[in-house]
């Protein structure tokens, strides 16, 4: 059993209410379950395949799921790269495996099977890129209708051909995200569509599985969970996650939650290193990590929270930051992922570098997106293939043998 409360004045709304937030104050809406009535014990969890739907009962579907087997993805101890920085206990959590390509996945296989499961015909998001995708991708899986809208231009061309493909209505707008968000916003609630962006209480349900994975592949509580910060909606999530685990008695601690933003749209960060009590948007967010040029954060109130809550930090790093590590990740480590995945680790290493966090911390790092979802951006730092003529000493000439 479960039900919506408000975050702020604990207002409660019954389950199959269509409301995004709340009708009282305004403010962000949370999922609650009766975590006395869960009778479900950690080992039956781990004998269960690592995926969103291991952990079921800290879900809200009661109906067969939409899925593709999202979740039960790799996490990677970083071990050259640690070395390098001196953080022998440093992993990442590679989101970049899921079907679509994103973290974004575990949020829309609940979302979308809510969306049926509450008798919604249609679905829409305002989206950055990859919320586009995996909402095509499960809008498909389930036979609705997607409606997507981006801004113009600032959206990479691998999460574009992902919405196309998958059959959504793609529309881009001559404005940021956040306006493209306000508008599907405001079309959802007027023309009975549901909204799954992470204003969606329910779509941040399956996001909050990352952390349950994370402490079950590492085999303990990290001292340190670490996401890239846009709309806040990840960082938030997983908190939450962790407290219900907490909760029932199966962890006795929660991580230090630490969000990176780019310096070039980071909300977040000001309000945490100035001690605000809420978020001053950035009126013009610009950053080379498409997948986090979010200037007004809507789950800000929530990873405000978790952040101050657990002891953890949030930084920014700068472009040339985050593309170094995104490189480093490639070259050292084998692991592909899009920019604003690579903010993460690119935290962490600016982090330990000014001696803000301890270096024997078991630090898990979220990298959310894969590679091939910015492949332009890839290709800009990269050297071009060497040309040459089809015989052996033009090879071994460029080779140098």
């Amino acid at each position: 059993m479960y039900r919506l409360s408000c975050i702020h004045c604990g207002a409660e709304y019954a389950p199959g209410e269509i409301i995004y937030t709340c009708k009282k104050c305004g403010h962000l809406l949370t999922v609650n379950y009766d975590l006395d009535a869960i009778s479900v014990t950690k080992k039956e969890w781990e004998q269960r395949p690592l995926s969103v739907w291991r952990y079921r009962e800290l879900l809200p579907v009661t109906i067969k799921p939409v899925t593709l087997q999202e979740g039960g993805t790799p996490l990677y101890h970083l071990e050259r790269l640690g070395k390098e920085l001196g953080l022998p206990h440093l992993y990442a959590k590679h989101e970049g495996m899921n079907p679509s390509g994103s973290f974004k996945d575990r949020g829309m296989t609940v979302g979308v099977s809510m969306a049926i499961q509450l008798g919604m015909k249609s679905v829409a998001c305002a989206s950055t890129g990859n919320t586009s995708a995996s909402l095509a991708v499960y809008a498909a899986k389930a036979g609705i209708p997607a409606v997507v809208l981006l801004p113009a231009g600032k959206v990479a061309l691998g999460k574009v051909a992902q919405a196309l493909m998958h059959g959504a209505k793609v529309i881009a707008i001559r404005d940021n995200f956040d306006v493209a968000l306000a508008l599907v916003r405001e079309l959802c609630i007027k023309h009975g569509i549901y909204l799954l962006n992470s204003i969606n209480p329910y779509r941040l349900e399956g996001q909050k599985t990352i952390g349950f994975e994370s402490v079950d592949q590492l085999g303990e509580v990290p001292d340190r969970l670490v996401l890239p910060v846009g709309n806040a909606g990840n960082i938030s999530a997983v908190y939450k996650g962790l407290k219900e685990l907490e909760t029932l008695g199966f962890i006795d601690r929660l991580p230090k939650m630490t969000g990176i933003q780019a310096a070039g749209s980071q909300p977040l960060v000001r309000a945490i290193q100035g001690n605000l009590g809420e978020v001053v948007p950035d009126e013009h967010p610009e950053t080379v990590a498409t997948a986090i040029r979010i200037g007004a954060p809507v789950n800000a109130e929530k990873a405000l929270i978790a952040i101050r809550a657990t002891g953890g930090t949030a930084a920014s790093v700068t472009d040339e930051e985050i593309l170094a590590m995104q490189r480093a990740l490639a070259q050292k480590e084998g692991i592909g992922v899009e920019p604003a995945s690579a903010a993460s680790v690119a935290g962490i290493k600016k982090l330990v570098e000014e001696g803000a966090i301890d270096r024997d911390e078991k630090i898990v790092c979220v990298v959310t997106g894969h590679l091939l979802k910015d492949p332009e951006t890839v290709i800009k730092q990269c050297p071009p293939p060497i040309e040459i003529d089809a015989t052996e000493q033009a090879l071994l000439s460029v080779l140098h043998l």
